[in-house]
């Protein structure tokens, strides 16, 4: 069977510079309903895409998937929006906690660090999976709806906050029943438990306290099966951590995403500096670049991508917007002439208006000097001028 397609839901767009955080729902739920509200929290330091489980949300309905078959369409969504090779964080719930499993295990590279919450290197067991699906596939998810207040919230939740615990199940009366019923039996025959070991990438497991689905020592498991794994368990959670307690689980995203980037591994950094560096200088001026590379100059090259564009261009304190103005008054203040008309191209790139650049160089005449000034803006005239599409 062909590998489904998930629709992708882009929760917090965010600067391009900041880094990609990719969330992944629970079974029988949407990722909108279900992460909203942390999504709406971590805005500010990421760029959030969350995606939905075939026949869930604004996903095509599929059959006959297994969790290689969904972390495989979970990688082909993030390149579509953010291109090939991109590094991300990620973070799951349930289901889409496992479908984050099999990312750290088929695609390492890319994944940087994970926030996995209420699942499992394996959920339950795979009679009970078949009997839901026996079930759906005679009464549908409609079947479903008196008994799952009790496994997915703990007790109050549903009297606090009503408008979300409606939402989420609605998500599961209109889930297409046989898509549903497929996700199951993917649920059945996920085990990866024997292979915790292969995963290097720092990863946070959460429990929620109430959580009779996926109990405490499953996610303890869970964190000590894996080479940098820890345990948080919280109270007055059930199943569905992310709608339940969306400040904590916020926070410990967060949290874990400042470990998880200090802990990259230097080819996750080449590579996200190769990614970064094509997006803002061009592939045309990257590929000559490599083009002319010979032994003499091959390690400075890989200085520049991995030190340079993967080490500082990719940090989110600023956005891609702000680096170019910062780097264009140092250009300017050093005389870097060749690396300046460069870089005036790549501020376009960045969302830069011809304006807002001169304003910048305007600012170097005060505090760089008017000589330096002149010197760039008559390198300026002869850059801007080009068609912005000729830019790279």
């Amino acid at each position: 069977m062909p590998t489904p397609t998930l629709a992708s839901v882009e929760l917090a767009p965010g600067p391009v510079g900041r880094p990609l955080l990719v969330l992944g729902p629970s079974l029988g739920t949407s990722v909108s309903a279900l992460w909203a509200a942390v999504a709406q929290l971590l805005g500010q330091h990421f760029r959030v895409l969350g995606w939905d489980f075939p026949g869930h949300g604004p996903s095509a309905p599929a059959s006959d998937f297994t969790m290689g078959d969904l972390a495989a369409a979970v990688l082909s969504a993030v390149d579509d929006y953010a291109g090939e090779s991109t590094t991300f964080g990620y973070a799951g719930d349930s289901l889409g906690g496992a479908v984050g499993l099999q990312l750290m295990l088929d695609a390492p590279e890319r994944v940087v660090w994970a926030v996995l919450c209420c699942t499992g290197a394996r959920i339950g067991e795979p009679k009970g999976w078949r009997e839901r699906v026996d079930a759906v596939r005679s009464g549908g998810t409609a079947g479903l709806l008196d008994s799952a207040p009790d496994r997915w919230f703990a007790p109050g939740f549903a009297d606090r906050d009503p408008r979300t615990a409606a939402a989420l199940l609605d998500n599961l009366a209109a889930c297409d029943d046989e898509s549903y019923a497929a996700a199951c039996e993917a649920l059945a025959e996920f085990d990866v438990r024997n292979r915790l070991p292969e995963i290097a990438a720092p990863l946070l497991a959460v429990a929620g306290a109430h959580d009779a689905t996926t109990p405490a020592p499953l996610l303890r498991h869970l964190a000590a099966g894996v080479q940098q794994g820890r345990l948080i368990v919280l109270d007055g959670v059930a199943h569905l951590a992310p709608a339940e307690a969306p400040d904590r689980v916020a926070q410990l995203i967060a949290d874990h995403a400042a470990i998880g980037r200090s802990t990259r591994t230097t080819a996750q950094i080449r590579a996200e500096g190769m990614r970064v560096r094509r997006e803002v200088l061009g592939d045309a001026h990257v590929d000559r670049a490599l083009a002319g590379t010979s032994e003499l100059t091959r390690d400075f090259q890989d200085f520049i991508t991995t030190y340079a564009w993967g080490g500082v261009w990719t940090r989110g304190g600023l956005d891609r917007r702000s680096r170019s103005l910062v780097t264009l008054a140092a250009l300017v203040a050093r005389g870097h002439h060749e690396e300046l008309a460069m870089h005036l191209r790549a501020a376009r790139r960045n969302g830069l208006t011809d304006d807002e650049i001169v304003e910048a160089l305007l600012q170097t005449a005060i505090y760089c000097g008017v000589p330096d000034a002149n010197t760039a803006f008559r390198i300026a005239q002869q850059v801007l001028i080009e068609p912005t599409d000729e830019a790279t």
